[in-house]
């Protein structure tokens, strides 16, 4: 399959994980790689000598081209792209700010830089600053989905833009990656369904939570960590959201959050200082909410709080990440074909996903949900 995204970060297919914290570690990045996609390294909950022995581990892990993602909003975020830069990663990601300075150097090594936006005006100043491409989130994606739905949103921005457009938000499988072309996109994002594969990292408990929960079985808040952003549906995630932040309980909480962070308290508290009142706010969301991630991420769900999106509802098992692509890429090619026919006046149909053609038995922990197929592998 050839894209400009498969030409730009000179990678097999169009398809790439993001990066998501506890979630896109070496491990699950490498294998993305391995398997023809292009695998972002989260440096979210990492400290730069984090970052720089998880991406020394990566190309351990493969030979592949790779990328890291960088949310310039958070404290610690320029250190962690000084030794990405040092690293030479091929493909950086930067979200939540301005990156002009980042792009110029990332360009001096021959590497690339992808921007995510969720918005038209976002995505003009992302092109402005020299973003090889743009990673295009809409509303149905896990965490910090825009307010627009992918189906506007990506043909919105591919119609306002010169520089290609990875759509997010919603792909799960060969239909969405068919989809996401038809929009005029040249790949796609598929983190949540990468998560629920046999090498990613989140527990086995909470990834039969999602295979058990429904396209509607999500929260949509800004009252969680600052942002707009999805989360699976549990009592943990409703208490969360209705608790919401202040400035008090921030302030209490900035030497755990500093901790966390593996940040000196003083330099976390001048930082979000720096940023104004609101944006303070934001990131005291975003600091305090770091621990309920991992927490669901590790399994627990009773306190923690799990980013997912949408399409959980069509994810019916947990193959490994080389099935997930190779499939994903089939039955794209073979929609095409189909809609081919069905476009010249023919008879002709799709098929659904492999994974979707039997049913699957339900699962003893939850008999009172609809439940999809067990999850067979172990933590």
């Amino acid at each position: 399959m050839k894209t400009k995204i498969t030409d730009l970060f000179k990678i097999k297919y169009p398809i790439i994980l993001p990066g998501m914290s506890w979630i896109s570690v070496p491990e699950l990045v490498a294998a993305v790689s391995n398997a023809g996609g292009l695998g972002y390294l989260a440096t979210g909950p990492l400290t730069p000598e984090m970052t720089r022995e998880s991406i020394r581990r990566i190309r351990q892990l493969t030979d592949k081209p790779f990328g890291a993602g960088c949310t310039l909003l958070m404290p610690g975020a320029r250190e962690n792209a000084e030794v990405l830069i040092e690293e030479k990663v091929p493909v950086i990601n930067i979200s939540l700010g301005r990156g002009e300075d980042i792009i110029e150097r990332v360009h001096q090594y021959g590497g690339k830089v992808i921007s995510t936006v969720t918005t038209e005006k976002h995505a003009l100043a992302a092109e402005k600053a020299g973003a090889d491409a743009l990673q295009v989130t809409g509303h149905e994606a896990a965490a910090h989905g825009g307010l627009a739905t992918t189906m506007v949103l990506v043909p919105a921005i591919v119609d306002a833009v010169s520089i290609p457009v990875v759509a997010i938000g919603g792909f799960a499988d060969g239909r969405g990656l068919a989809a996401a072309l038809a929009l005029g996109a040249e790949g796609i994002g598929m983190g949540t369904r990468l998560s629920m594969t046999k090498e990613s990292p989140v527990h086995q408990d909470t990834i039969q939570k999602q295979l058990e929960s429904g396209i509607l079985d999500t929260l949509y808040s800004n009252r969680f960590d600052g942002l707009n952003c999805r989360v699976l549906k549990t009592p943990a995630a409703s208490r969360a959201i209705r608790r919401g932040m202040s400035l008090p309980r921030a302030i209490i909480a900035g030497p755990r959050i500093a901790r966390e962070m593996n940040l000196p308290f003083f330099k976390l508290m001048l930082g979000m200082i720096a940023q104004g009142p609101k944006t303070m706010m934001t990131l005291a969301h975003m600091a305090t909410a770091f621990d309920k991630i991992q927490a669901a991420t590790e399994g627990d769900l009773k306190n923690g709080v799990q980013l997912i999106g949408q399409c959980q509802g069509i994810i019916h098992d947990v193959p490994s990440v080389e099935e997930v692509i190779k499939r994903t890429v089939d039955e794209a090619l073979k929609i095409q074909k189909a809609m081919g026919v069905k476009l010249e006046g023919k008879t002709g149909g799709t098929s659904k996903p492999a994974a979707a053609k039997k049913a699957a038995p339900k699962a003893k922990a939850a008999p009172k949900a609809k439940a999809k197929k067990a999850v067979s592998k172990k933590k």
